[in-house]
């Protein structure tokens, strides 16, 4: 017998702890920036090590994840997406926009190590996530190439990962980053944080990442790092 929407239970099992404090500068997509580090913690009610049995023998991991920041009671059958310039209506499932009936999204990352915390439990170190620092994760599923791999699929209105800007940023700049961080923020820049329909090259930006606040302009396809401001 069916059950009534309401009455379907779904779990938060985990939540994320990545470097991106808000929405803005977060790659489009997974697997885009690969220098990112991210670790998922267990919720205590699952930090049962037989839970992740096995999970050591892949490479790669399925996250299904809820954006928290898009939760809406009501949804609408088209979306703008940035890769349109923000203007042309696509059916919101055409698209991965957090806006959706149900705010869920899908991550593929690669799982660099299962470590044990003393406290935590086990901790899940990934590379290349697309989620914001406490998000929270419902699923985890491994990645099975040869289901999940498909080179021959088109890509409709977005068959790439978009340009790559050449990134503009002084050293004396780069230094007041954590070491560990540098290249992942280089590689989030590179990646264009704007909305794709912004090309004002007067515009100055600011990105929250690893503690630090970065202000940047963006003339063409070369982004300058104009500022850095490092809590510490």
């Amino acid at each position: 017998m069916s059950h009534p929407v309401s009455d379907i239970p779904v779990h938060i099992i985990a939540r994320i702890r990545s470097d991106f404090s808000t929405k803005f500068g977060i790659p489009r997509q997974s697997g885009l920036v690969d220098a990112l580090r991210a670790e998922i913690v267990f919720e205590p009610a699952y930090r049962n090590p037989d839970a992740l049995r096995g999970l050591e023998a892949f490479t790669h991991i399925w996250l299904i994840w809820q954006f928290s920041k898009a939760v809406r009671d009501t949804w609408s059958p088209t979306v703008r997406p940035p890769r349109l310039g923000g203007n042309e209506r696509m059916g919101v499932f055409a698209t991965r926009s957090p806006f959706r009936p149900n705010a869920i999204g899908l991550s593929c990352v690669r799982l660099e190590e299962i470590r044990r915390d003393p406290e935590l439990g086990h901790v899940l170190v990934v590379a290349g996530a697309d989620l914001m620092d406490g998000t929270p994760i419902f699923d985890i599923k491994p990645y099975i190439p040869y289901a999940d791999s498909h080179p021959e699929a088109s890509g409709g209105f977005a068959p790439d990962g978009g340009a790559v800007l050449t990134v503009d940023c002084p050293p004396e700049l780069l230094a007041l980053v954590p070491a560990e961080k540098r290249e992942a923020l280089l590689g989030v820049l590179a990646r264009d944080p704007r909305p794709s329909y912004q090309h004002d090259p007067q515009r100055v930006y600011g990105m929250d990442f690893a503690g630090c606040n970065v202000k940047f302009s963006v003339d063409g396809r070369r982004l300058t790092v104009l500022s850095v401001t490092y809590e510490r």
